[in-house]
């Protein structure tokens, strides 16, 4: 099968590319940067596109069996520390989705043959911040920045539907890898021994290993019947407390040391609700529909991140 990955030399992209390559399909990730190919498979091809349209690739739809549009600007940006949201930062990240969604819509609109399948990321900011409660994915949406970021950028893709594609939508949590993404963030009080909880820890971290994350996108490509919104978290949603004792018995050092959440707020401005403020989003279509967790409990996971530096 072939299957088209825009954004595909991030984090989850490359990790996609690599596990069907390896399953010998055919993989074309598409890229602003051609140039950012290190780590991939030797059998993956890379495609230069402007992020904007279908010009230069979009015949390659043309047959294809899936679309994964992961393409946008990072939310936190890159490195450490994150980058706040400025003005300018915020609509960036708002427009790099949105033409994203339109480009592989003008493309998909185009095909003859189209794809059997599209996979339009999201995550689960979606729903905003709660409590404690469980938060399924017919939760209605919040009205944070987030939130209406995802809400623009779920919408964008929703044509293709009215076209005959079958259109999935994942949600994901704090993606975990030692890779990329916030582990590497937020193991670095933990490793010079100042770990311990942010705030009062009491917001809700659902998170996902990056095996499983790869695992349910595949899943999810393979699985005729699914369609609709899924989140892509753990079973297992821990505190921000609770997700520091954990990384404290994985990094073997004390977990007791608390950052009061206005430090972040004042270091990162808006950007720190990230880690901050949360919501205890649950897997509860992903289960139904038969997905089998590899990582379902955090501390299990995060050793194996860690002793395998995946």
């Amino acid at each position: 099968m072939r299957v088209i990955i825009t954004g595909g030399t991030g984090l989850i992209g490359r990790a996609l590319a690599n596990s069907l390559a390896h399953d010998h399909h055919e993989v074309i990730v598409l890229s602003r940067n051609t140039n950012k190919t290190s780590g991939l498979d030797g059998t993956v091809k890379v495609v230069g596109w402007d992020g904007r349209t279908a010009q230069g690739w979009g015949s390659l739809v043309d047959g294809a069996g899936a679309i994964v549009n992961l393409a946008g600007e990072s939310i936190a940006g890159e490195g450490f520390p994150p980058s706040r949201w400025t003005k300018e930062r915020k609509k960036r990240i708002v427009e790099s989705r949105l033409n994203a969604g339109k480009a592989v819509v003008e493309a998909i609109t185009a095909a003859t043959n189209k794809p059997e399948v599209l996979i339009q990321s999201s995550a689960v900011g979606y729903y905003g911040t709660h409590g404690s409660e469980d938060i399924t994915e017919d939760h209605a949406p919040g009205d944070d920045f987030l939130a209406r970021t995802c809400v623009q950028w779920e919408a964008v893709t929703a044509p293709v539907e009215k076209m005959g594609v079958r259109r999935v939508i994942i949600r994901t949590g704090i993606l975990m890898s030692t890779k990329g993404g916030v582990l590497p963030q937020l193991s670095i009080p933990f490793k010079l021994f100042v770990g311990g909880r942010i705030g009062d820890g009491k917001q809700q971290m659902p998170w996902i290993h990056i095996d499983d994350e790869v695992g349910a996108i595949r899943f999810l490509i393979d699985t005729p019947s699914a369609s609709g919104a899924y989140n892509l978290s753990a079973p297992e949603v821990l505190s921000d407390a609770e997700l520091g004792t954990v990384l404290g018995r994985v990094y073997k050092r004390p977990s007791f040391f608390p950052t009061p959440a206005f430090v972040f707020k004042l270091a990162f401005g808006e950007l720190a609700i990230l880690l901050t403020e949360g919501q205890r989003a649950v897997p509860k279509r992903l289960q139904e529909a038969g997905y089998q967790f590899l990582y379902p409990k955090a501390e299990p996971a995060l050793k194996e991140l860690v002793i395998n530096g995946k």
